[in-house]
């Protein structure tokens, strides 16, 4: 059974560079993504295999630990599976350029044959990956999200990239939507601008918005931002704690809806709220410690 982990931060780390892997392990991002794919140029990808096996058995300190292989067809991608298929604490693979269901099934297929049982991430870099996100997020029960990367997505389309964003809005909207069409998770594109948190800082609040439950990461000080604003604010979680309790007391009573400052809670209200606060215990925060004393008649 594939375990339900937190992952507001994807944070890539290039295996052809020791110094930037020992950095690392010991990171707060959620999911530790080691790369084999655009943050190795093509002469080092043997050595990044192997400084990604040695990477994955030395970190103990991240709660997942994932590899990005290079794309299914760039004829890489059997060797480097055959490599960090060995690795015993592996968690996630991610699966870029996917285009098609096959993309993901042939990753499948390897993991199937080595008998593990490890999530996938589909990421989505073209026009072709947006017009398949239905088969790609149904291809196969591991795929656990449905990432969205702009530059590759830029280079296929043609597209300008703009300090407004406007022209990805359609992308990443369908990604979005269809990460939760499907029932996985939702990861929005890289912030370029890895120096600028105000920048980061608007993205973050705008793919969390957009209904997108993480973001990748590029840079050790990316990650304590994205963090955060992945998680809903205090105003918002206390809400939700008090429309459960609220919902918990009425039902006791046979009651469907019910009063709450005023404003009627149904079930649906009632449903986002417990959404809201399942993704708050999974980044390990203590909801009922935190509000008590804010029940609904407070």
């Amino acid at each position: 059974m594939l375990r339900q982990l937190l992952r507001r931060s994807v944070f890539y780390v290039p295996c052809s560079e020791e110094r930037k892997i020992q950095k690392a392990q010991t990171s707060a991002a959620d999911c530790i993504m080691y790369d084999l794919e655009d943050g190795v140029s093509l002469n080092r990808k043997t050595q990044a295999r192997s400084l990604v096996l040695s990477a994955i058995h030395g970190n103990t300190h991240s709660k997942e630990r994932g590899v990005r292989i290079n794309s299914v067809g760039s004829g890489l991608e059997l060797e480097d599976l055959s490599v960090v298929l060995q690795a015993p604490t592996l968690d996630v693979i991610l699966v870029p350029k996917a285009e098609t269901a096959r993309d993901i099934q042939v990753v499948a297929h390897q993991i199937s044959q080595a008998k593990r049982d490890i999530k996938i991430i589909a990421s989505i870099e073209s026009a072709l990956g947006v017009m398949n996100l239905r088969e790609i997020a149904m291809s196969d029960e591991r795929v656990d999200a449905l990432l969205f990367a702009a530059e590759d997505y830029c280079s296929d389309t043609g597209i300008t990239r703009t300090p407004s964003r406007q022209e990805l809005y359609y992308a990443r909207a369908a990604v979005a939507t269809a990460a939760h069409a499907f029932r996985k998770q939702a990861i929005d594109m890289v912030c370029m601008d890895f120096r600028d948190m105000a920048v980061l800082g608007d993205e973050c609040s705008e793919g969390a918005q957009m209904g997108f439950t993480g973001k990748q990461v590029i840079h050790p000080a990316q990650v304590d931002t994205v963090q955060q604003r992945f998680l809903p604010p205090d105003e918002i979680v206390r809400r939700a704690w008090r429309i459960v309790n609220g919902y918990q007391e009425n039902y006791e009573l046979g009651k469907g809806a019910f009063d709450l400052d005023g404003k009627a809670i149904d079930m649906p209200v009632v449903k986002w709220a417990f959404k809201i606060l399942r993704r708050v215990e999974l980044a390990g925060i203590d909801v009922d410690a935190k509000f008590q004393g804010s029940a609904p008649g407070s």
